[in-house]
């Protein structure tokens, strides 16, 4: 008697799709958290599948929570509308931050179009610049000063009284007022974040990261007039969310 032919099945080749491993990656980034937002531009040098080496620089803005807008609708002969103000802002602050980070990725990570999931830390220098904030102050007719007129001036300690009137306020003057006033405050930033990249190894990036980041600068960065209850600070910690679009490449 035969045996019985015993037919064997070749076994089915799985092709694991890995993305191509780049030397380098770089992407415009876009950061938003509670007081503020910022743009940057990412580079980072690929090392190890795991680990990318990065710098960047971001451009932003920094409010105080405590800001409220509020508009009075006003509109006085020779006066255009009122714009809207913040009562008892004395700054706005614009920061410039650069920074030298790592990447380091807890999976594994060359599955094309497949999630990545890491962590990322940077540090780094913050410098504040501070612009005066102007507002439009209403001078009501006097014995002194028959007509309304309306001026605009910045916080000073003069002032003060008919700065932080809302019934002397006629609004906040266009954005450029102060621009040649501006004073610089220099300090320090760094960043903690969760890390998710879709596809984290083919030619385009596409990351969203959330996390911590936090600015100490050398003295108090006077944004809102002081209160007994709330005093200004020299450092803010705040939660972000942010997203990078970019490349790779092998350069």
């Amino acid at each position: 008697m035969m045996d019985a032919q015993r037919v064997v099945q070749p076994k089915a080749i799985e092709f694991d799709k890995k993305g191509v491993v780049y030397k380098s990656e770089k992407a415009f980034q876009l950061r938003l958290h509670e007081q503020g937002a910022t743009i940057g531009y990412y580079k980072g040098k690929i090392k190890t599948y795991y680990k990318t080496q990065y710098y960047q620089f971001e451009l932003g803005y920094q409010k105080d929570v405590r800001e409220r807008r509020q508009n009075k609708n006003y509109q006085f002969a020779g006066e255009g509308p009122s714009n809207s103000f913040a009562f008892g802002k004395i700054n706005n602050v614009i920061n410039l931050r650069a920074s030298l980070g790592v990447k380091r990725y807890l999976s594994e990570k060359v599955k094309r179009n497949g999630l990545a999931v890491g962590y990322s830390y940077e540090i780094g220098p913050s410098i504040a610049i501070l612009k005066p904030y102007y507002l439009k102050l209403i001078y009501f007719p006097s014995d002194s000063q028959p007509q309304v007129e309306v001026l605009a001036e910045r916080y000073t300690e003069e002032n003060a009284e008919k700065f932080l009137n809302v019934n002397d306020i006629y609004g906040s003057e266009p954005y450029a007022a102060g621009l040649s006033e501006v004073s610089i405050v220099p300090g320090i930033q760094s960043k903690v974040a969760l890390h998710f990249a879709l596809g984290a190894f083919d030619k385009y990036m596409r990351v969203v990261e959330t996390g911590l980041m936090m600015d100490l600068y050398t003295r108090r960065i006077p944004i809102l007039v002081e209160t007994e209850e709330r005093k200004n600070s020299p450092y803010f910690l705040k939660f972000f969310v942010s997203v990078q679009i970019g490349t790779r490449s092998n350069k």
